[in-house]
């Protein structure tokens, strides 16, 4: 039995299409392995506070000199790594919000990028060698977009700072089992006819339904 978190960041909750792509993979992954157990994290309709000047602070307090009080600031940030130490697979849905992530999804990431608790300098000293602490972990990318040509190697891949950030970071993180499934041509569904759209879901929810 395996643990599962599923973590979605969209601002919608009615025709949000990277929602459904993570009901997708859950269907998908519960045929597969009916035995595994599964977490929800909702950053998008609730989003994660921003870190604030005590929260920095008491991140910065050596763990053995924090008091209650300054280890307050910490709490959720605390529960954000349990569940991400306590998982073993990864499916974050994740729309493009102007070639990047929503902001609910970044101040998620702020609150688990923590210094000796998911990632550390492998010499102990800022020497720019980063040492991921979560290991043995599988990530699934399950992204949304308005256009397309974001992949590597493609015409907007310089334009890519929604997946190619979430994988640098869950890299760092120690995450080095990582898929990426995007959904393109949203846009095509608002302003065009739908085709594109159309067989670029139909792509997606294949190669969802396919993973092991």
């Amino acid at each position: 039995m395996r643990k599962v978190l599923i973590i979605n960041s969209s601002a919608r909750l009615e025709g949000s299409n990277s929602r459904a792509l993570t009901k997708l993979f859950e269907e998908t992954w519960a045929k597969n392995y009916p035995e595994d157990v599964y977490t929800y994290r909702e950053v998008g309709s609730t989003p994660i506070p921003h870190i604030t000047s005590e929260w920095i602070t008491a991140y910065q307090t050596k763990p053995e000199n924090r008091t209650g009080e300054n280890q307050k600031p910490l709490e959720l940030s605390n529960t954000l790594i349990r569940e991400l130490k306590e998982s073993d697979i990864y499916a974050i849905g994740v729309p493009m919000y102007n070639w990047s992530i929503p902001s609910g999804l970044r101040s998620y990431i702020d609150q688990v990028m923590r210094i000796n608790e998911t990632w550390k300098f492998r010499s102990g000293m800022p020497d720019g060698d980063y040492v991921g602490l979560l290991e043995n972990k599988k990530l699934f990318i399950l992204s949304s977009r308005g256009g397309n040509g974001y992949g590597e190697g493609e015409l907007n891949a310089h334009m890519n700072f929604q997946t190619s950030y979430l994988k640098m970071i869950f890299t760092v993180m120690g995450v080095k089992d990582i898929e990426i499934i995007s959904l393109n041509y949203e846009s095509d569904k608002v302003y065009g006819e739908g085709n594109l759209f159309a067989q670029a879901q139909r792509d997606v929810h294949s190669q969802i339904q396919k993973l092991k």
